[in-house]
């Protein structure tokens, strides 16, 4: 069957444009628009929720809804919306996904009520999970010259580590400036500019045209993952002794269970075996999914402490992560394009995390009232070059090499190692979190103002050294999983540029 596939693709280089396409390059802006349209959406909101809340009156509890909303429907769909790319092709897949988001986002800023938001966020998350993927899938089989390849998906890798920090920036200048729905009708400027060049840069290639959906496998994969993501939300807000988070969460481990047996005998399967199976493909993956859990103790805890304890304003909190932004995105160019091509991941990627782990130790010397040039912006610059170092070349080896026809669900596959990552760190850190401020109060006074501040950092600083145990556990692994030397481009892999 391998060699059928190989044989599959070198005909489809044959029949593709043998020299690389001019406009590559604004096919790139475009897909970098969507994409960080769909980053920015999981961190913009979240500043701008207590105006929604006032705004709405929905409650404290049913707060977290417009966030679970959209990763729900985002994460369980993803595989799904990565084969339909592949199937009835990445052009339709990234216009239908960029209009379907534009129209949910303008739906969640005109909103009435809680139900409305909640809506448009679910409806957000099954766009994005058609968009992600084609998009990625573009970019794989758009660059073709391994220098250049390296150099795209060093931007697309910055926009993903990055595009955090940008919606906190984002949401923080509209809620201040105009007004909490402001963070969801500015998704319509980034989809306007992207469903317009999209439809004159694109044209449309189905390269698993030949295969059907694999129904079964849809069902058991995106009602495991969005057992896992349910499972992983309720422990956040309820607890890991709950009935609900332990039930959900075994649920989606034997629902993925069956689903991983089933590809191994589907006809058509919806992620084929073939796409995990490679050694530096799988380190890849998983190097996504850790990225994804230690990435949350950065940006959500620190925007609490940046706020809530030295006092900045939503904007302020947001230009604060402008350094660690500018450090990300120039240690993605040296890593993608000249470290990793010249000594290869084994070692590159282990010692990017290294850095993000000395970053967030150094982060936990944080104090009530430290001065933020002293304690906090030297350690974000350190994680920025880091996670710099880190995550692009992991998303440019997770679909490098791969066949054609499957290359919009290994990029759905990245997407969802990404998204499954930050959940599981939002319920792990945020329980630990308020474990460690709990047990910091047992015996003191909760009434004294200094000793409940206190309590906040003691949360702070235990989720930031979480976040530097998964970035190590990350180091470990991806030395042991990657193999030694620079990567080799395959000949015979799928390179085709359908334009």
């Amino acid at each position: 069957m391998s060699q059928t596939l190989t044989e599959g693709a070198r005909q489809g280089s044959v029949d593709s444009s043998s020299a690389p396409s001019s406009r590559r390059w604004w096919i790139l802006a475009i897909i970098g628009i969507a994409q960080l349209m769909v980053v920015l959406d999981a961190t913009i909101v979240n500043i701008a929720l207590p105006s929604a809340q006032a705004d709405l009156g929905f409650s404290d509890g049913n707060r977290q809804w417009i966030v679970t909303a959209y990763s729900l429907a985002f994460a369980s769909l993803l595989l799904l919306g990565g084969r339909i790319a592949d199937l009835f092709g990445r052009k339709p897949a990234f216009l239908i996904g960029v209009a379907g988001f534009a129209g949910a986002s303008v739906l969640g800023g005109a909103s009435t009520s809680f139900g409305m938001l909640v809506t448009a966020r679910a409806l957000q998350g099954v766009f994005g999970a058609l968009l992600a993927p084609a998009a990625l899938s573009l970019l794989n089989t758009t660059f073709t010259d391994a220098k250049e390849r390296a150099k795209a998906f060093s931007v697309y890798g910055a926009i993903a580590g990055a595009g955090g920090a940008v919606g906190l920036l984002l949401g923080g200048v509209l809620t201040d400036a105009l007004d909490w729905r402001w963070t969801l009708f500015v998704n319509l400027v980034f989809a306007v500019v992207a469903f317009a060049g999209g439809w004159v840069l694109l044209s449309n290639h189905r390269d698993a045209a030949n295969s059907r959906l694999d129904l079964p496998g849809t069902l058991l994969v995106s009602s495991g993952l969005f057992a896992l993501v349910y499972g992983f939300s309720n422990a956040e807000t309820h607890d890991w002794s709950s009935p609900l988070t332990w039930g959900f969460l075994a649920t989606g481990g034997i629902l993925i269970s069956g689903f991983a047996w089933w590809q191994t005998r589907a006809e058509h399967p919806l992620l084929p075996m073939r796409v995990l199976l490679d050694r530096d493909r799988a380190a890849s993956f998983v190097t996504v999914l850790i990225t994804g859990a230690g990435m949350f103790g950065v940006f959500l805890f620190l925007t609490y402490y940046l706020q809530l304890n030295l006092g900045f304003s939503p904007t302020k909190t947001g230009v604060a992560f402008l350094p660690m932004m500018a450090t990300l995105m120039i240690m993605a160019q040296v890593s993608t394009t000249v470290l990793v091509p010249r000594i290869g991941p084994k070692i590159v990627i282990p010692a990017g995390f290294a850095i993000a782990v000395a970053g967030m130790a150094w982060l936990t010397g944080i104090g009530v009232a430290s001065d933020f040039s002293t304690a906090v912006l030297p350690q974000l610059l350190l994680i920025g070059a880091g996670l710099g170092i880190v995550m692009p070349p992991a998303m440019a080896l997770a679909t490098s090499g791969i066949a054609a026809e499957d290359a919009g669900v290994a990029s759905a596959t990245v997407n969802t190692m990404q998204q499954v990552g930050g959940s599981i760190g939002t319920a792990l850190l945020n329980t630990l979190a308020a474990s460690a401020a709990t047990s910091y109060l047992a015996g003191k006074d909760a009434t004294n103002k200094l000793v409940r501040a206190q309590s906040t950092i003691e949360s702070y600083t235990t989720a930031f050294w979480w976040s530097a145990g998964f970035f190590a556990a990350g180091a470990v692994i991806a030395f042991l999983l990657y193999r030694r030397g620079a990567q080799e481009q395959d000949p015979d892999a799928v390179r085709a540029i359908h334009m």
